[in-house]
């Protein structure tokens, strides 16, 4: 698994949303290193530079991976934090694995209705097949245009197409393992000083309001504006928040 980390104190593992890698947080590493954190950002497996395993696997098998990865760079407990499938992941490890985490944010919840679920349904989710006439890029492009309504980050959005395009064969996994997961079981058990972090504008604004709700006794933060892209479109704002919740969860 490769591990992006720079910056002493207190462990914050960071888990991408999909198709992305550990280089959706780079924005914010500069001002989550001044807050006085170690920053440690993982490619999911299969994702970014992390060998694939043979097959896709789902939500839980991932969190399960993440035993030996949090033990190798920690002597403890850590602090983590998941993007939207990342805050599944993230769930999952804290629903299964308290002792390993010092405090959970889950940045964008996938706690998604009926509504939710039927749109996204309209997106196609499958390996890229390269056309002569290179519109399979232009269909990639589309499809993140489509669900970033608001966008605003020109060189996000190629950033963000360009990563998933290195993986064409196995980008889709994360949508699927995190469609076939029952996220809301894993809400419920949860006993991890927990933190919801969301901002007004981002997809998942509404399902992060809704899992704030189910599990009052959580923390709940909303930045304002913004897009699924709120790390390169506010990293200032977004590092404060998360150094905030964590610097007082203590080390």
């Amino acid at each position: 698994m490769h591990v992006t980390a720079a910056g002493a104190g207190p462990t914050l593992v960071l888990l991408h949303q999909s198709p992305l890698s550990a280089s959706q947080f780079l924005p914010a590493f500069p001002a989550l290193i001044a807050a006085g954190l170690r920053v440690v950002a993982l490619d999911t497996p299969g994702f970014g530079a992390s060998d694939p395993p043979p097959a896709p696997v789902s939500i839980v098998d991932h969190a399960e991976a993440l035993l030996p990865v949090l033990a190798a760079v920690a002597d403890g407990p850590v602090h983590l934090l998941g993007h939207h499938t990342g805050a599944m992941i993230g769930a999952a490890l804290a629903a299964r694995h308290p002792a390993a985490l010092a405090s959970l944010i889950l940045n964008g919840v996938p706690l998604f209705d009926d509504a939710e679920r039927a749109f996204f349904a309209t997106f196609r989710f499958a390996p890229v097949e390269p056309r002569a006439d290179g519109g399979h890029l232009v269909d990639a492009w589309q499809q993140r245009l489509k669900a970033s309504p608001g966008w605003t980050d020109l060189a996000a959005m190629h950033r963000h197409v360009a990563t998933q395009m290195a993986n064409p064969d196995r980008y889709h996994w994360g949508f699927e393992a995190a469609f076939a997961h029952d996220l809301a079981a894993d809400v419920a058990g949860i006993t991890t000083p927990t933190l919801v972090l969301t901002n007004s504008g981002e997809d998942l604004y509404a399902a992060s309001q809704r899992a704030a709700v189910l599990r009052p006794d959580w923390a709940f933060a909303a930045l304002q504006g913004g897009t699924h892209d709120i790390l390169d479109e506010q990293p200032q704002a977004w590092a404060a928040a998360v150094a905030t919740f964590i610097l007082a969860a203590g080390a």
